[in-house]
């Protein structure tokens, strides 16, 4: 490979054509749409995540433009998002008083972190680590962190704090509590849920949901919403200045950040794997996860140092971008100019919007995730995997503020299970199917044995130190109980590879055989299997170990096998 063709695929950009007028028509109108759906959603994003609301909108421009750039998925709706924003709030909630200085300074820290750890993954092209997030955790993820989202809503919707929820504890309080809500403000947010729901039938060609706030700020500045004590966005202190890091907390608490950086780094990947490959099956191009790793990890660096907090890829605007026709990754790049110049013109006419309007956006972007029905489909595949997801679900509410331990204890489970299978492999003695020849389940099927004198067995799995000691076990088992049996066959066309630990029980098949004047048939293997073996020496005894290419010369040397008689001793199975 070339310098330039290296040099390309690091940095992506580079080869994106010149656009031709109908394209750049299409990527303006893209990244319009995207651009004003961005705006609020950042905005609110920033609140969900505790930071002040116009780091939402640094979140949105540099980020965006840096990941467009370095990514080889250029059209992926980048920067804030729900899922991010929750795990930020509650990584820091037992560490800093929400929206304080050293909050800000803590989440900037995240971001960092979460970048360079995804940055050294996708450099050291460790993107494969990444699928160790299976779709059961990341349902019964999602599912919990979308639950936790509207539940922190509903402070915002009822002009109410969370102290004065928790401090319900009889009838008389919740009913005082209740004569305290801002009904005001739950008839924006309740107007606004079903605004947002209701416009979502027409498409997404218009941005219905700035539409939808700057009706909503003009309506709370006539009504005089805010002199009446009601919340709103206010003033937005927007100061785009250049990449600077914050004070340094100290090791102990990069310490206690390291492990929801990881949650963050691993979660937010999977987001952008998503979208991705949806991308890249559409366009017929092939993904390369490793650059779009490095490059989300740039992007968040590039947040941090912005002052903002640790991005992502929606799920929701890289659809609306696909379905606003772009066409390459300048719709990003106009996206991102449009967000850079409602920062720095157009925020005065969002201080009239009321915040149960942005807890109102923010549940609506959320509901969706909710899938009941996930569940059940996961039941109907696999009952382990239901509860997999069940499990990550559970644990993800009960541990909140602390939601990363769902993550954590779903990946165990999860791991658990996958070790179980390793270790206990499908084994089956197999017979001749008469219809066709083929080898199959002699139980499952109700098949004869392929000889009275032969174990026949097909391992279907790897022969390795995980599967080594099963079947060392059903062979023993097997042998005992059946003395008259001389010889084993192991039908090895499942065997993909074999380490040490595999081929010393192969030895060992070997010598049970030999014991008995019988031989250990090998059948099927695939050639670097063969290969592996014959230079491990043990098909060079060719008394007591032999090869059979087909299943149908199985059959038939097997079939020809004559029982070992007493006097015989010392010769090997003789063929008739």
């Amino acid at each position: 490979m070339s310098a330039l063709m290296r040099l390309i695929q690091q940095l992506p950009f580079l080869a994106w054509w010149r656009p031709t007028p109908i394209q750049l028509r299409q990527d303006v109108f893209a990244g319009l749409t995207v651009g004003l759906m961005l705006v609020p959603q950042a905005i609110a994003y920033a609140g969900l995540a505790g930071m002040p609301l116009e780091t939402g909108l640094y979140a949105a421009i540099l980020p965006l433009l840096v990941v467009t750039l370095l990514a080889s998925s250029p059209r992926l709706g980048v920067g804030p998002t729900a899922l991010s924003a929750l795990m930020i709030a509650a990584a820091l909630a037992p560490m800093a008083v929400v929206g304080s200085p050293q909050w800000v300074s803590l989440a900037i820290w995240l971001a960092l972190l979460a970048g360079l750890i995804q940055i050294i993954l996708g450099a050291a092209r460790l993107d494969w680590l990444l699928n160790v997030v299976t779709m059961p955790v990341l349902s019964g993820f999602t599912q919990a962190a979308a639950i936790l989202i509207m539940a922190s809503q509903v402070p915002a919707l009822t002009g109410l704090s969370w102290d004065a929820w928790m401090s319900i504890h009889s009838l008389p309080s919740a009913w005082a509590m209740l004569q305290s809500v801002d009904l005001r403000a739950l008839l924006f947010g309740a107007v606004g849920i079903a605004a947002f729901i209701y416009t979502r039938r027409f498409g997404a060609t218009i941005p219905w949901a700035a539409l939808i706030l700057a009706l909503a700020a003009a309506i709370s500045a006539l009504t005089g919403y805010a002199a009446s004590g009601s919340a709103v966005i206010g003033e937005l202190q927007v100061q785009l200045h250049g990449l600077q890091l914050p004070a340094w907390p100290g090791l102990h608490v990069l310490g206690q950040l390291l492990v929801p950086a990881l949650v963050i780094a691993l979660m937010s990947f999977v987001e952008v794997a998503t979208s991705a490959k949806t991308e890249h099956s559409l366009a017929g191009t092939q993904w390369r996860p490793a650059q779009d790793l490095v490059a989300q990890g740039v992007g968040k660096v590039v947040s941090g140092l912005s002052g903002s907090f640790s991005t992502s890829a929606s799920l929701s605007r890289s659809a609306v971008m696909h379905y606003a026709g772009a066409a390459t990754g300048w719709a990003n790049v106009f996206a991102a100019g449009l967000v850079f110049a409602a920062a720095m013109w157009l925020t005065p006419l969002l201080k009239h919007v009321p915040l149960s309007l942005l807890a109102s956006l923010v549940v609506v972007s959320v509901v969706g995730l909710i899938k009941p029905r996930a569940f059940l489909k996961f039941w109907e595949f696999s009952r382990v995997e239901a509860g997999i997801a069940l499990l990550t679900m559970v644990v993800t509410l009960a541990s909140a503020p602390r939601i990363y331990w769902g993550v954590l204890a779903g990946l165990l489970a999860n791991l658990a299970y996958f070790m179980h299978q390793r270790l206990h492999p499908r084994i089956i003695e197999v017979g001749e199917y008469p219809e066709d020849g083929r080898l199959r389940d002699r139980f499952l099927w109700q098949l004869p044995p392929l000889s009275e004198q032969v174990l026949a067995l097909r391992l279907d799995a790897g022969l390795d130190f995980a599967t080594a000691s099963a079947l060392e076990r059903r062979v023993v088992a097997s042998w005992d109980a059946f003395p008259h049996m001389h010889s084993i066959c192991l039908v090895a066309s499942g065997i993909n590879n074999i380490d040490a630990t595999g081929l010393e029980t192969l030895y060992l098949l070997r010598a049970m055989a030999k014991k008995r004047n019988g031989c250990l048939y090998l059948s099927g293997m695939k050639l670097p299997l063969e290969r592996r073996l014959a230079k491990a020496g043990l098909l060079d005894d060719k008394a007591h170990v032999q090869v059979c290419v087909t299943e149908l010369e199985t059959v038939q040397r097997l079939r020809q096998l004559t029982p070992v008689q007493p006097e015989n001793q010392g010769q090997v199975a003789s063929l008739a």
